[in-house]
C-alpha cells in the first residue's frame, strides 16, 4: 500500500530553462520514452521546489545540500526505490548541466539513497508458461486480433523483450518521410532489432514458436491496417484495432484476459514474460553474459538477480527429488 508522502505529487510550476532543456535532450538526442522523461520531470520539480523552499539558486546547490534535501523526503516516507530514482534524476541534470556552466562538481556525486532489500523478480514456472502458450485450439481463435495476440506473447517469452520494446517494433526497417524505425522485425535472420534503456540497440534472436507465431499475425495484419494512417502507425508490427501501432495498456490487458482464461494461478504481466525468459535461459544454459546481452543490461549485476531464481528452482528440485533431504520446502 502507498504511503501518502511517497505519492504525493510535486509543485506543478514551469521548470527552469535549464532543467527543460534537459528533458528535450533527452528526448530528441537520447531517445527516451514518455514513461522515462514524465519521472524526470517530476523529480526535477521536486528539486526545484526544494530549492526555492531554501532559497536557494540550482546553481548554488551542493553536496550537503542535496543530502538535506535527500533526508528530508526520506523523513516524509519517500522509500529507499523512490529515492534512488530521485538521485538518478538530479544526477543526470547535473551531469548535463555542470559543465555547461562551469560548475566545480556534479553536487549529486556520491550521494546515495538507503538501501533496500532486493525482492526476487516474479518469474513462471515452465510448466505454467506453456500453459499459457500452449491454449487448447479452441481457445486460439484465428481471427487477427486472437492472432496478434498470441504472436506477442510468444515474442515477449522467446526474446525476454520490454513492454516499450515490444510496441515499438516495426514489420521491417522503414525510412521514409522523416519517419525511421527504433526497433523492427528481421523474418530472415530470425531476429529483433530493438533500442533499449539509454538508446542502445540490440539484436535479440527469435525461437521457431515465435517465428510460426509472427507469421500467422503478419499474414493477417492487412485486416486492422489503415490506408490513412501516419508513417508510424503504419510501420508498426503490432496494430491495435483502431490501425494504430498498439499501445502499452492493451498488451496489459490482453495477457492478463489470456493468463487468467489459461489458469495461471498469478497476476501476468510482461515483465513476468520478460522474468521467466531469463530465468529459464540461465537454467538450462548457465550463460549469465549471453543473458545480459539478450536482456540488454547494462550491468551484469542487475542479470545476477536471476542466479537466485535458478537457485530457487534447484533448491526445489533437491527437496522433492534427494530421498535424505530432509529440508521442508
Amino acid at each position: 500500500m502507498g504511503n501518502a508522502a511517497q505519492d504525493a505529487d510535486p509543485p506543478e510550476a514551469p521548470l527552469p530553462d535549464a532543467m527543460s532543456a534537459w528533458l528535450r535532450h533527452l528526448e530528441t538526442n537520447r531517445r527516451y520514452s514518455p514513461h522515462t522523461l514524465d519521472g524526470y520531470r517530476r523529480e526535477l520539480r521536486f528539486l526545484r521546489a526544494l530549492a526555492d523552499k531554501a532559497g536557494l539558486p540550482l546553481d548554488k546547490i551542493g553536496n550537503g545540500h542535496i543530502r538535506q534535501f535527500v533526508a528530508r523526503l526520506h523523513a516524509e516516507g519517500r522509500g529507499p526505490r523512490s529515492l534512488a530514482r530521485t538521485l538518478a534524476a538530479w544526477r543526470g541534470f547535473y551531469q548535463w548541466w555542470a559543465p555547461a556552466i562551469e560548475l566545480a562538481g556534479n553536487p549529486v556525486a556520491g550521494v546515495r539513497a538507503p538501501k533496500a532489500p532486493r525482492g526476487l523478480p516474479k518469474a513462471l514456472s515452465v510448466e505454467q508458461t506453456q500453459a499459457l502458450l500452449d491454449r487448447a485450439p479452441a481457445q486460439v481463435a484465428t481471427e487477427p486480433a486472437a492472432l496478434r495476440d498470441q504472436a506477442m506473447l510468444e515474442l515477449l517469452y522467446s526474446s525476454g523483450l520490454r513492454l516499450s520494446e515490444l510496441v515499438g517494433l516495426d514489420l521491417r526497417y522503414e525510412r521514409a518521410g522523416g519517419y525511421e524505425s527504433r526497433g523492427w522485425l528481421s523474418l530472415d535472420e530470425a531476429e529483433v532489432i530493438v533500442l533499449g534503456k539509454g538508446g542502445k540497440r540490440r539484436s535479440v534472436p527469435v525461437g521457431q514458436a515465435a517465428m510460426d507465431a509472427l507469421r500467422k499475425w503478419i499474414a493477417v495484419r492487412p485486416q486492422l491496417a489503415l490506408f490513412t494512417a501516419s508513417p508510424e502507425d503504419a510501420a508498426a508490427l503490432f496494430l491495435g484495432a483502431r490501425g494504430r501501432r498498439i499501445s502499452p495498456r492493451v498488451v496489459q490487458l490482453q495477457l492478463a484476459r489470456i493468463a487468467q482464461a489459461a489458469g495461471v494461478p498469478t497476476h501476468v504481466h510482461p515483465h513476468v514474460l520478460r522474468h521467466s525468459f531469463a530465468s529459464h535461459v540461465l537454467q538450462s544454459a548457465q550463460d549469465l553474459r549471453a543473458v545480459q546481452e539478450m536482456l540488454g543490461h547494462a550491468n551484469i549485476s542487475t542479470t545476477q538477480v536471476y542466479t537466485r531464481l535458478d537457485f530457487q528452482h534447484l533448491a526445489r528440485a533437491y527437496d522433492q527429488a534427494h530421498p535424505r533431504a530432509g529440508r521442508k520446502s
